[in-house]
């Protein structure tokens, strides 16, 4: 065992070595966000909670407070994670244990839906939603961010479920479980860790969308905390870089918390699930 512990101790170091830059550069932004320093030099001389201001200040006028726009961002990525786990949970299923008609070509649609950039697809997204009555709305961008996650997560969990046995199925339905009490109780429990993935990985996704929220939804309303973020840098005449390091920090705040927390269960989403 030892000696297994030696061996690794060169990879270690090596994962160290690369890492540095980048744990070196979090050290600075977070000691950037509390601290001043004179302009020209790195070492900060004061402490001070003033780049901060945004988390308790009321806003000048024309601004907008950074906790309606968090709270908007927490209800598109809720949302969004919410709708896709539901459905992919149920098309998941349906595709690889029926017998559909089509079905063959439903998976390579999803395959080539999966494949579109959303920047190909954001003038056709942006003249539908705007027939719709949806566009410049947070409802909108959650409807397009979810149909554009779904082809992923449909695929994702139907590798999940042919991973599940079909005795496991059978022996309930031969004790006389139904179809649907033996999807969820000796089905689902079996492809869980996929599903927490799955939801934890289009969260994440929909956390830090910008380019659907700057497009589709350009007024205060519909505004989440990634294109809040840029339009603290839009006045280039007067940038505060330490409000923004901070405001940063404060949106990868959650980011980082949920990777700490679930970080196993990420790694399941390539590994497959189960066999029980």
């Amino acid at each position: 065992m030892k000696s297994r512990n030696f061996s690794s101790l060169p990879i270690i170091i090596l994962l160290a070595l690369v890492s540095l830059p980048l744990v070196t550069m979090y050290v600075f932004l977070f000691v950037d966000t509390i601290s001043d320093a004179p302009a020209g030099s790195l070492i900060p001389t004061s402490f001070t909670l003033e780049h901060w201001r945004f988390l308790w200040e009321e806003p000048k006028v024309g601004e907008t407070s950074i906790w309606p726009v968090t709270l908007n961002t927490f209800i598109f990525a809720a949302t969004t994670s919410s709708i896709v786990m539901t459905v992919s949970l149920m098309a998941g299923y349906a595709l690889s244990r029926l017998n559909m008609p089509f079905r063959r070509f439903m998976l390579a649609g999803l395959i080539t839906l999966h494949a579109f950039p959303t920047i190909t697809l954001i003038i056709a997204i942006f003249l539908i939603l705007q027939l719709l009555g949806l566009y410049n709305t947070l409802l909108g961008v959650i409807i397009v961010k979810t149909a554009l996650e779904l082809p992923f997560g449909i695929w994702i969990m139907k590798g999940f479920y042919d991973t599940v046995p079909w005795e496991i199925e059978m022996a309930g339905v031969q004790d006389g479980a139904s179809r649907f009490t033996v999807w969820w109780k000796l089905v689902l429990p079996q492809v869980q860790p996929g599903l927490v993935a799955l939801g934890v990985f289009s969260f994440l996704s929909a956390w830090s969308e910008f380019i659907l929220p700057q497009v589709l939804s350009p007024s205060g309303s519909g505004q989440v905390l990634s294109t809040y973020l840029n339009s603290l840098i839009l006045d280039d005449t007067r940038p505060d870089f330490n409000m923004f390091k901070s405001v940063g920090l404060f949106y990868a705040m959650p980011v980082i918390f949920i990777y700490l927390t679930f970080q196993k269960k990420l790694m399941n989403i390539y590994g497959g699930g189960s066999k029980g």
